[in-house]
């Protein structure tokens, strides 16, 4: 698959979804301590979101980096903007700002 197609189909999927996590496995079994601490937050709060699976496409796993320029994986976007890794969706809702970014963008989610 070219980098476009990668590209694109990332970009579908942010596009047909509110909330999105590239990750380590699945949201029911994530495969790696920080998918899971990003799976956790989220669930902790209620967001319904859509995870994927970098694991089973090797192309998505490469393409997702380059297409955020964020190197590492997890990888939450909402509303089709790329909000942060793990570290920076722990500090944020520890600081009260990812609820204020899911508010401002009108994603629901339980004020825990």
């Amino acid at each position: 698959m070219s980098k476009e197609a990668v590209f694109k189909k990332i970009q579908d999927e942010l596009d047909g979804n509110e909330v999105v996590l590239f990750m380590k496995g699945n949201p029911m079994f994530p495969q790696c301590g920080f998918s899971a601490a990003v799976v956790g937050v989220l669930s902790h709060m209620q967001v319904k979101f859509k995870g994927i699976d970098v694991l089973q496409d090797p192309q998505i796993r490469e393409g997702i980096k380059e297409f955020s320029s964020w190197p590492t994986i997890p990888q939450l976007y909402v509303k089709s903007e790329f909000v942060g890794g793990c570290d920076i969706i722990k500090e944020m809702y520890e600081a009260g700002e990812l609820q204020k970014l899911l508010t401002d963008k009108g994603i629901a989610f339980e004020a825990a």
